[in-house]
């Protein structure tokens, strides 16, 4: 973040102090460093207030609509084994876990901690409720690269004219052969029909048991019927959802840019930003937008492209508030619970 932050400043302050007469390389580094962020952050938040008020509300609506279609995806995936969990306690665990996102190594983190709870909502299947978590993570990420991957073939031109757009195409087709290999073997197998040795050899591994039970559990999904191509639907749908939000901002901003290319840079650049590299995928993100809508395909205003990432983490983060509330609440309602119900255990 802190790279991007000034290289955008010394693009600003650059176009600043050309634009009052003076030769910005005739500066020295220190006199361009210090004039970039001098004039830089202004400039920056200048830009971000520039969003329409509406815009940016109806942003924070799109957001919410994403939460609430991944909730009731998990809830089908909680089905599949015969869990069936309230549409408000599955709220408050997906709440809890958008709130560990917002810290957490990339955009998934946040799903370490809504498995913990799903192995505590059930007392005899632990490791199925673990792998609802696993699975609704695994259908999302590979229904978005799969949305991007069709949003490709009606830009073939315009990822040829652009090399960072073409690089990060082909990163995201990559991830998804990748993905989709993944699914084929967690939801129907056969590495252990090929290799007979495989199964014996989980069953050494330390917890094997339960790694094979986490297996077997997987498996259910591909055997139940039609709960893969619901998920895909309501994930394609949860996909349209999150592109707009970004749209939203983007109309709010005073962007000029067509709808369609939302639905083919949103997914490429959220689907690289859930890799676990930096926390909540800040700075990725960032860095992302930047490239590829600064580029000379797009042409968009660098300070504002940014000014597009760091609002939808905004609003991001607005939720994540939200859900350290539910968080507060809800840890002290289960400490408490567990208090009034450990004398009647004992008795």
């Amino acid at each position: 973040m802190g790279w991007i932050f000034h290289a955008i400043f010394m693009n600003e302050g650059r176009l600043a102090l050309t634009a009052q007469g003076e030769n910005w390389e005739e500066l020295s580094r220190w006199e361009q460093w210090r004039a970039a962020w001098r004039l830089g952050p202004p400039a920056l938040w200048s830009e971000l207030r520039q969003v329409q008020p509406a815009a940016f509300v109806l942003s924070l609506l799109f957001m919410g609509g994403t939460l609430l279609l991944g909730i009731q995806r998990w809830r089908m995936a909680l089905r599949v084994h015969g869990l069936d969990l309230s549409f408000a306690r599955a709220a408050e665990i997906s709440l809890v876990a958008h709130f560990f996102n917002s810290f957490m190594l990339g955009s998934t983190g946040g799903d370490l901690i809504k498995a913990y709870y799903a192995a505590r909502e059930t007392h005899h299947k632990k490791p199925e409720a673990v792998m609802t978590v696993v699975v609704d993570r695994l259908i999302g990420l590979w229904s978005m690269l799969l949305f991007a991957g069709l949003m490709m073939l009606f830009h073939l031109p315009l990822l040829a004219t652009q090399e960072s757009l073409g690089v990060t195409a082909a990163l995201i087709l990559a991830m998804l052969c990748g993905c989709s290999v993944l699914a084929v073997l967690a939801f129907w197998g056969g590495l252990s029909r090929r290799w007979p040795g495989a199964r014996q050899l989980l069953r050494r591994l330390p917890r094997g048991e339960w790694l094979e039970k986490l297996l077997e559990s997987c498996r259910e999904f591909g055997r139940a019927p039609g709960f893969l191509l619901k998920a895909l639907a309501l994930s394609m749908l949860l996909n349209v959802v999150c592109v707009g939000q970004y749209w939203a901002l983007g109309r709010g901003l005073g962007l000029g840019i067509p709808p369609s290319l939302y639905l083919l840079l949103v997914p490429m650049i959220i689907c690289i930003a859930a890799l676990p590299i930096t926390p909540s995928g800040l700075g990725v993100r960032e860095n992302l937008f930047v490239l590829l809508l600064s580029g000379p395909a797009i042409g968009a205003p660098s300070t504002t492209a940014l000014s597009l990432s760091l609002l939808a983490y905004a609003g991001f983060l607005l939720w994540s508030l939200a859900g350290g509330v539910v968080y507060i609440t809800f840890r002290e309602k289960h400490q408490l619970q567990e208090v009034t119900a450990s004398p009647a255990a004992e008795g």
